[in-house]
């Protein structure tokens, strides 16, 4: 077998208390052009994985002190130490061990005694594995970083679009300065300016909640929240004169302001544009016996069928194209956005009916 190489493969760190052990791995790897790294027990793998960060761990199950189990379950906990692949090397065979160790995070199992040509194929195997999940993850972020800084620079010349059609609107509206086919057509520009404008914001909300990290949950003013709501959506409510009532009050949920206004937005433009003419929204909320609140948007429109329900939720995926333009990104992120806020989405619709879409969040804490 021809083992000599001259190009570096990547960097191990060997965890193993017994000695023999760690000396006929570490040089054979060491011939197949790796760097190798070694610990003797677990808290000294976990200290060398933080500062050396290594391309992949091997690491032995059965040692004194802290066993392989334990120092799995510390470096997949560590933001630092969590990517890296780490494959058990262990004599045990059964089931449950291994089973456990796949739930800790593990990548791989290898059982002594150890084979050469294994170790080495599954070591290569899981190294282009992780290089090409890196390589994703940086593309995704270029992607994403890209995505960003175009919808940021087209929102201010569209605004300004939006800004002049609007005071256009407004002013012939007012003083008759043009005929029914030119205001028309004025008409059309503003309402392309406002959906331009939600899909760039779609698109950047979709953005920083994919990539956001834990937001902190509090105690939300839902009345608050949905005169905001209003506020912003008041140009399609009063375009298409739509009715929407909701409580004075609403029981206390725990949650993101800033996302469940998202939700709130999505869903009553959803109403408005698939409601029944004119739309009438009737929102509301119910304390379930989970700990958990119901939210609610009632609209009086056309009904969806299980088929067209299935679909809701899928990503760029448009319903009723007839009705209006969507650009199907809306209730996907709803969704996205509610389970990150360790709550449920769903819809219930019957043909001719209506529909009711609605969004769940835990209670606050009293």
């Amino acid at each position: 077998m021809n083992t000599k190489t001259t190009q570096h493969q990547g960097t191990l760190l060997i965890v193993d208390d017994i000695q023999a052990n760690i000396n006929v791995l570490s040089e054979s790897l060491k011939m197949a052009g790796f760097k190798v790294l070694i610990a003797k027990n677990g808290k000294r793998a976990i200290q060398k994985a933080e500062y050396a960060h290594p391309d992949l761990i091997l690491l032995d199950v059965m040692m004194p002190e802290m066993d392989g189990f334990e120092a799995c379950r510390i470096l997949k906990s560590q933001q630092s130490t969590q990517d890296i692949p780490i494959i058990f090397l262990t004599a045990m065979t059964d089931t449950v061990d291994k089973v456990k160790g796949f739930q800790l995070g593990a990548a791989d199992y290898i059982t002594k005694p150890i084979q050469y040509e294994e170790v080495l194929a599954r070591v290569n195997a899981h190294l282009n594995l992780y290089q090409l999940q890196q390589q994703l993850e940086r593309r995704n972020m270029q992607l994403d970083a890209f995505a960003r800084t175009v919808a940021h620079d087209l929102k201010n010349p569209l605004n300004t679009v939006i800004g002049y059609a609007d005071e256009l609107v407004e002013i012939c509206s007012e003083e008759a300065l043009l005929d029914d086919d030119l205001m028309s057509q004025l008409h059309s520009v503003a309402q392309a300016g406002h959906k331009m404008e939600d899909i760039i914001n779609a698109l950047l909300l979709l953005a920083r909640t994919s990539k956001a990290e834990e937001v902190e949950m509090q105690p939300l003013d839902m009345s608050d929240i949905l005169v905001q709501v209003q506020q912003r959506l008041t140009y399609a409510i009063n375009g298409c004169q739509a009715k929407i009532s909701f409580p004075d009050t609403f029981p206390t949920a725990k949650g993101y302001a800033p996302w469940v206004e998202e939700i709130w937005a999505n869903y009553i433009s959803n109403g408005l544009k698939y409601g029944g003419v004119p739309p009438c929204l009737d929102l509301g909320a119910e304390v379930q016996k989970d700990g958990m609140i119901r939210f609610w948007v009632v609209d009086n429109g056309q009904g969806l069928s299980p088929e067209a329900q299935a679909q809701l939720f899928t990503p760029f995926t448009r319903l009723h194209q007839e009705r209006a333009e969507g650009h199907g990104l809306g209730l996907s992120i709803v969704q996205q956005i509610v389970e990150r806020l360790n709550g449920k989405v769903g819809v219930g619709s019957q043909v001719g009916l209506g529909s009711t879409f609605y969004f769940t969040l835990p209670v606050a804490d009293a």
